[in-house]
């Protein structure tokens, strides 16, 4: 499966762990239906990133995401302790390699909220991860939600829409993606994307 790190098996491990990885680009509404999938998966947890970026006031330290400086994500990332690292709007986000490879090997569904770049890169080291993409209704659609979150002015909505529509053309030509979820109803994608990891992951233990 991969370059596995081993850890005393504990009485609570099992043999089907999954990494499972969900993208979307702003605004197809990933974030929620990630948490969605985590609350309904018994036995899955939250790969938290490490990043550059200074946190918000609502943000929280090791629940959003871990906050280094920039220095420190470089020794982390020069020393192999990444699955997979990006810039994007010019901070720096990674994934931890042994914490996701511990959890893997409890028998986990360790989720990776990630971007196309980051799916392919952790494919690398996972082979037979198990990964979903976010879609919107339509382009109108993501646009028009993008603006109703009232974060930005139109200059950054415009450019965070020019990135999501490239976004979903790599995904599609990647071939790292199992399954494409369109979000028009969020309660039914999160269900949807809910059943296909419990099919996945049965099917990985027969």
């Amino acid at each position: 499966m991969t370059d596995a790190i081993r850890h005393p098996r504990l009485p609570t491990d099992t043999d089907d762990g999954l990494v499972l990885v969900i993208s979307g680009p702003s605004g197809a509404g990933k974030t929620t239906i990630t948490r969605g999938v985590e609350r309904a998966i018994r036995g899955s947890v939250f790969s938290v990133s490490w990043t550059t970026r200074p946190p918000t006031p609502a943000d929280v330290e090791g629940v959003d995401y871990h906050f280094v400086s920039d220095e420190e994500f470089e020794r982390m990332r020069e020393a192999g302790g990444f699955l997979e690292s990006a810039g994007v709007y010019g901070k720096k986000y990674g994934t931890p390699r042994e914490w996701v490879i511990e959890h893997l090997n409890r028998g986990r569904v360790v989720i990776l909220e990630i971007d196309v770049q980051g799916a392919i890169n952790v494919k690398r080291h996972i082979p037979d991860v198990f990964a979903l993409f976010i879609l919107p209704p339509s382009e109108e659609v993501l646009l028009q939600r993008l603006r109703d979150r009232k974060r930005e002015d139109e200059a950054m909505i415009q450019r965070r829409f020019s990135q999501a529509t490239a976004e979903i053309a790599a995904a599609r030509a990647c071939h790292v993606y199992d399954h494409f979820i369109v979000n028009q109803d969020l309660d039914e994608a999160i269900a949807k994307a809910t059943a296909l990891v419990r099919e996945r992951r049965e099917r990985g233990v027969l």
